[in-house]
């Protein structure tokens, strides 16, 4: 079967994954039961993708941390993971359907030549499996999010999944967020490329480089949600990143067992994470071939946390107050918008 086909079957069942959650969020009562300052719009029109007519919540004012503004910023951590696991496993991105909302609607930029955005030629067919299922996931959750937001999610952002040494971004010249990031860690060399659509073992660094920050970011939001359906929703999505970080964080330590290099350029990943989202231990890496760390946890075994404004400044690449750069070079919409002072 072709790699096309099979991951339009994984398309299928994220379908139908999606179908599932819909009659979820329906049975306890979808958009209805949210508190919290989440009025409803009563007559909403047809909003949602199949054409449905879903109730949407009214966003609150400005800098409010509300459950519409938690999950519009994790929806906008949905669209970068599912561009990139998109391009890896199709060379396409996300259907444009998927990516309307309000606030500025912004393009994937992809780079071009060495590092832009294209299809993983997978030599082990292990890896290529993991990336069709997790793109598979990534989709889901933003048909999920965008449904369960309703008319009051927001629009894709402007995102960076290039490797390129040079990218244009609202007539900017500028880096592929992964080289850049991969610079700054020092596993390339200043004037070098990293391009995460390469091989195996970069397009595994590229997701480590993601996913361990999309469950950090969930765990980090927990607190802030206050409505059950909507904390049992999160907690749902937070179990799949966590699949799916401990599946890649589990095949990179493999292949360090081969390549010791792989645990070197690992750490120095997650040394970077950890000095730009200030104090406290928010990352930790693989470990070694004498000591695997596959789920990287506290003492007492949890999963690790970060605000949303230390979120914003491992994705921005900085560690000062900022409103954009990096994965999401002209911000993010929503509320939830500068990333942390150090």
């Amino acid at each position: 079967m072709s790699d096309a086909i099979e991951f339009l079957d994984l398309m299928e069942r994220a379908e139908q994954q999606r179908q599932a959650r819909r009659r979820f969020i329906r049975l306890c009562g979808g958009a209805a039961a949210m508190t919290g300052g989440l009025a409803l719009l009563s007559g909403c029109g047809d909003d949602k993708e199949d054409g449905s007519p879903t109730p949407s919540p009214t966003p609150t004012p400005s800098g409010a941390i509300t459950d519409v503004a938690v999950l519009n910023f994790a929806l906008q951590l949905e669209y970068l993971e599912g561009a990139y696991y998109a391009y890896a496993v199709s060379g396409s991105g996300v259907d444009g359907a998927l990516l309307t909302g309000m606030g500025t609607q912004g393009p994937v930029v992809t780079g071009s030549g060495a590092g832009a955005a294209r299809a993983v030629d997978f030599s082990d067919d292990v890896v290529a499996e993991y990336a069709r299922e997790i793109a598979a996931d990534e989709i889901g959750h933003i048909r999920f999010l965008r449904e369960t937001l309703g008319s009051a999610r927001v629009a894709q952002p402007a995102i960076n999944i290039s490797g390129s040494a040079s990218v244009d971004v609202a007539g900017t010249t500028g880096v592929g967020a992964f080289t850049a990031a991969a610079r700054a860690a020092g596993v390339i060399g200043a004037g070098d490329i990293f391009d995460p659509y390469a091989s195996d073992e970069n397009f595994l660094i590229g997701a480590y480089l993601l996913t361990d920050v999309g469950v950090s970011a969930y765990r980090g939001a927990a607190k802030l949600l206050t409505n059950k359906t909507y904390l049992e929703a999160s907690a749902g999505i937070l179990a799949a990143e966590c699949y799916h970080d401990a599946t890649i964080r589990a095949e990179l330590w493999r292949r360090g067992l081969t390549v010791p290099s792989v645990y070197t350029r690992v750490s120095q990943i997650s040394a970077l994470r950890d000095s730009l989202d200030g104090a406290g231990d928010t990352d930790q890496d693989i470990g070694t071939a004498a000591s695997a760390n596959i789920v990287p946890t506290d003492s007492d075994g949890l999963v690790l946390g970060r605000s949303a404004a230390q979120v914003l400044n491992v994705v921005f690449q900085n560690g000062a107050a900022v409103t954009g750069g990096g994965f999401f070079p002209s911000g993010l919409n929503g509320t939830i918008l500068t990333s942390g002072a150090g």
